[in-house]
């Protein structure tokens, strides 16, 4: 054996690594662990923040799902998703298998927006994908100023800014992108006929003309809607939010909230609401916690509880089906995530897929999947819209990826299971006052994308003591599967509420039946204090990387952390991300991959993650998110790795590709890094080509 480490083998030929013994069994294990643990103790801390926080003859995207006016051929990305279903997916092919080896930088843009002071937010990422209509590029920046470029050349045309104020201690400076609409009805010279809109962190939403930026002044109050209104807001300061893109869908503008977290029972109503997008008049409003006595979601809430909790609210990405007049939503947990003693049942509409009559916020279907969520088990991706053969035949349908590594594929005009699920009994919680939910539900197909428990025979190390000590650790926790419920001895959570899939969501390739998406494999530790001893143990056990949260109202306190080995390292084996392919027909898994490296751990392949895919016609996939600097792209068919390209900061966001006005095919992506994540961080949006 050379002196390379077994741990980091020599590539073939084709993109490949061979496969070699565990680091933990070999020389060059004990060699890494010496060299690695100096680096690691400080900087894998990261991963405990995560959390505390993925041509011609091939088919065309669905019409359904097609931005107006966008006839899948123009090579735009008109919405967050490319089309209004969320597939990021492309049908352009100049960039292909053979020739993505030469890409090179077309050219970068600098937003000039620093991280900020220290205190002025929790965490700070720059998750942006941008939109491209007409030839200009379209984005927004953690702190909200929306800013068009010029598609060919990365140039300015205007900038707008929302001015939030950065002296706030927001609980995450973060926007993942805006949308935009065109109002048809409109004479081609009126001003704002084509509309930005985007929420901004401190919970408003504005509507901007497309052309120069300004504010549309007919649409609310000079072009701005104050979200708090109506809202009975506990920490102003702080904790609501909208950190994704508003839906637009028949001239209605759809918008959802990000709450702060495990503050207490009793917070901020998830209410989802509907604004013309031409006036701004409140059309609808829907609250996921069912307030009518007549709706059938009310018997899942025990007596009044559904008048004492908050949150179950939207905080990522909806989908649009235009066709059937139906607004997806993906909705979160209610309040507070790790006790529901005083929410008692199954908590419907919250952990769901929800589809709204989009004229009128109706409920048409919904689907559950986590009754009585007591582990921040968000449904954290878009839906996506997809077109699926059954039994020879095209079915409207929905793919649902959730944090616990669960895809659902569902029918889309009734929520049925298009693939199989089962209920299985779960762990029984120890807590007083707490009744976990007696069943789950669980996809038969695709499996867990990630592993479903860790055992003390699951414990990893760098070293046989590392092994041990972990294994010592797990065995003292609670740890019988992804719902094990929190306890009073500590609860492992696995694969954590960092996910399984988060935020980046997942993509479809139609043409090859094929849905891409990244997980995080992450354990974490969750342990509730009674009331009478959450302060003295947060003054007496506090360290890094491990967060309390008072969960006011409720008889429990809270702390969670990652769970770590004495080195710093996850206790579980790596990969700690992966990239996975599942063919839709039959939810069978094609391949899985590592994704990336961390940067202080370039050895050990499959890095913690935050960003989505994107797909493309002619069998690319491009994506970042990995904490190393880099965007790479991927052989569809295979998941070997055809291209790697530097970037100047970490890629915590989506890329996205259009055709330039020259014709040129680029692919863009924001590099800004996340600081939960200890990632480099920076303000660049930087577009690829050919040369």
């Amino acid at each position: 054996m050379s002196g390379r480490c077994c741990a980091c083998p020599r590539r073939r030929r084709g993109g490949r690594a061979p496969r070699c013994r565990s680091a933990t069994t070999s020389r060059c294990g004990r060699l890494a662990a010496r060299s690695l643990r100096v680096r690691v103790t400080t900087q894998i801390a990261a991963l405990a923040l995560l959390a505390l926080l993925l041509a011609g003859c091939l088919p065309e995207p669905p019409r359904d799902l097609l931005a107006p006016g966008d006839d899948g051929s123009r090579g735009e990305w008109p919405n967050y998703g490319n089309d209004a279903g969320g597939s990021r997916y492309s049908p352009l092919t100049e960039i292909d298998r053979e020739n993505v080896g030469h890409l090179r930088v077309a050219w970068t843009y600098r937003t000039g927006e620093t991280v900020g002071e220290p205190g002025s937010y929790a965490h700070y990422a720059f998750e942006a994908t941008p939109l491209m209509v007409e030839g200009t590029l379209f984005f927004s920046t953690p702190y909200n100023r929306v800013i068009a470029l010029d598609a060919e050349t990365g140039q300015k045309r205007w900038a707008w800014d929302a001015k939030v104020d950065r002296t706030r201690r927001l609980a995450l400076a973060t926007s993942r992108g805006v949308s935009a609409w065109l109002d048809a009805a409109a004479r081609p010279d009126r001003e704002c006929r084509r509309r930005i809109f985007v929420g901004t962190v401190d919970a408003r939403l504005v509507a901007l003309d497309a052309a120069t930026g300004a504010p549309c002044a007919d649409f609310g109050r000079s072009g701005q809607i104050d979200l708090t209104e109506g809202i009975n807001v506990s920490d102003a300061r702080c904790c609501y939010q909208v950190t994704s893109p508003p839906a637009v869908v028949n001239g209605l503008v759809v918008v959802g909230s990000a709450i702060g977290d495990n503050r207490g029972a009793d917070l901020e109503r998830g209410v989802v609401r509907a604004y013309d997008a031409r006036t701004g008049t409140l059309r609808w409003s829907w609250d996921p916690i069912p307030t009518r006595e007549s709706d059938p979601a009310r018997a899942t809430w025990a007596g009044d509880s559904w008048r004492r909790t908050g949150a179950a609210n939207v905080w990522s990405v909806m989908s649009v089906d235009a066709e059937r007049g139906l607004v997806l939503l993906p909705t979160s947990s209610p309040s507070p995530d790790f006790y529901g003693g005083q929410r008692r049942g199954a908590n419907v509409y919250a952990n769901s897929v929800v589809a709204l009559r989009a004229a009128t916020g109706e409920v048409v279907w919904h689907f559950q999947v986590v009754h009585h969520d007591l582990w921040d088990y968000d449904v954290p991706a878009q839906p996506v819209l997809v077109t699926m053969p059954v039994e020879g035949k095209p079915v409207p349908a929905v793919v649902v990826a959730t944090k616990m590594g669960h895809v659902f594929v569902l029918h889309r005009e009734t929520g049925a299971p298009l693939l199989p699920v089962e209920e299985r009994a779960v762990p029984k919680s120890t807590v007083p006052g707490e009744e976990a939910s007696p069943t789950q539900p669980f996809p038969i197909r695709p499996r867990p994308l990630v592993p479903a428990r860790l055992t003390p025979d699951d414990a990893w190390g760098l070293t046989p003591v590392e092994r041990d000590a972990c294994r010592a650790r797990i065995s003292r926790l609670r740890s019988e599967g992804i719902f094990t419920p929190p306890s009073l001895e500590g609860t492992v959570i696995f694969p954590g509420y960092s996910g399984g899939t988060n935020w980046g969501g997942v993509s479809h390739d139609p043409a090859r039946g094929l849905l891409i998406t990244a997980t995080n494999r992450l354990p974490f530790v969750v342990t509730l204090v009674p009331r009478d001893r959450y302060q003295q143990e947060r003054t007496t056990s506090a360290r890094p990387g491990r967060e309390f949260a008072a969960q006011r109202g409720t008889p429990y306190g809270m702390y969670r952390e990652a769970l770590m080995s004495p080195g710093g390292l996850p206790c579980n084996a790596p990969p700690w991300g992966a990239l996975t392919a599942v063919e839709l027909a039959t939810g069978d898994v094609r391949w899985e991959v590592p994704l990336g490296v961390s940067p202080e751990l370039p050895t050990i392949p499959g890095s913690v993650n935050l960003g989505g895919a994107l797909t493309t016609a002619s069998g690319l996939i491009f994506i970042g998110a990995a904490r190393d600097a880099r965007l790479r792209a991927f052989d569809v068919e295979t998941g070997s790795v055809l291209w790697s390209g530097e970037l100047p900061a970490s890629a915590q966001a989506t890329p996205m590709t259009y055709r330039a006005p020259s014709g040129r095919q680029l692919v863009v992506i924001a590099a800004g890094g996340h600081t939960a994540l200890r990632t480099k961080t920076g303000d660049h949006i930087v577009a690829f080509g050919l040369p």
